[in-house]
């Protein structure tokens, strides 16, 4: 007896997607998820080391954004903060982030300067009593190197188009006039940093300045001060999104996914990451303004 055509190629559809979610299923068990629970996922995306770029944060937030089965999102900071730019731009992709799901952050270590920033952009802030946090400012770092020049018998000459052309040069002493300047800029960075704080934490901007003046705290004094609201470690502020999102019980974690790398690629990366990281540290204080714990 000769089977119909048709209801063996459903058959045959039927096996290929039962194997197919069966190996969906098992992978899934296998990292720690249970793909048949969707909807009730809190994803947490790290944020750790000097920023010194945003590009991988900010696609770990968008791809978090796009997906249906995460219904909260934990901010995991560990940082000393780092250059202006990118915190600004992680800071306002969290901003946009929430117009989606609800944003919880939990501060680490260290969760301090740009860290702190890109913090008030949650809907809530955890951190350990012993967090360090803090560090409201702003720094631009210049290294003269002039006298050293002098002693191994180098001079250095500039032809430049405007008299601030060079300015911050190593290897002489900054004018009067060019650290007005380098000021003025540290000033108005600075201020958009306590101005964001205090729309954000609804602390009059008078207050925040009093405490904005490169001082540290701890996650306890931070608490008593309002600029956290919540004392806890990570577990915690896992449970408190899942509250804030309406998931009942325990919500699952799933962490963000790094960009893909080759094989090679990524035997570099582990060779040499102790290096790139003490030359992230080293040369951190060249690029630009900073919002960096010190």
């Amino acid at each position: 007896m000769r089977r119909h055509p048709v209801i063996s190629g459903i058959c045959l559809l039927t096996l290929i997607g039962m194997v197919f979610f069966a190996a969906i299923y098992g992978l899934g068990l296998f990292r720690g998820e249970n793909p048949l629970n969707l909807g009730e996922k809190v994803g947490v995306i790290p944020i750790e080391g000097i920023i010194g770029d945003s590009g991988e944060i900010i696609d770990q937030i968008n791809e978090f954004a796009d997906s249906n089965g995460i219904r909260a999102v934990v901010l995991r900071i560990d940082t000393p903060g780092g250059s202006v730019a990118p915190s600004q731009e992680i800071y306002q992709a969290v901003r946009e982030l929430r117009k989606k799901k609800k944003v919880v952050v939990s501060m680490g270590s260290v969760a301090a300067s740009g860290g702190y920033l890109i913090a008030v952009a949650a809907d809530r802030i955890v951190a350990n009593p012993g967090t360090i946090t803090g560090s409201i400012s702003a720094v631009m770092h210049y290294a003269n190197v002039e006298e050293l020049l002098k002693k191994v018998g180098i001079r250095s000459s500039a032809i430049k188009s405007g008299k601030f052309k060079d300015i911050g040069s190593p290897v002489r002493e900054m004018t009067a006039e060019e650290r007005s300047l380098i000021q003025g800029i540290v000033d108005d960075i600075y201020d958009q940093f306590v101005r964001t704080v205090s729309e954000n934490r609804k602390i009059p901007l008078s207050k925040i300045v009093r405490l904005a003046d490169g001082r540290v705290f701890t996650g306890r004094q931070a608490k008593e001060l309002g600029l956290i609201d919540d004392l806890g470690g990570l577990q915690d502020a896992v449970l408190l999104a899942g509250r804030l999102s309406g998931i009942k019980g325990k919500p699952e974690i799933v962490y963000g996914m790094k960009k893909k790398t080759t094989l090679w690629r990524y035997l570099m990366q582990n060779m040499t990451s102790a290096v790139s990281e003490e030359i992230r540290r080293n040369s951190a204080e060249l690029r630009g303004a900073q919002y960096l714990l010190q």
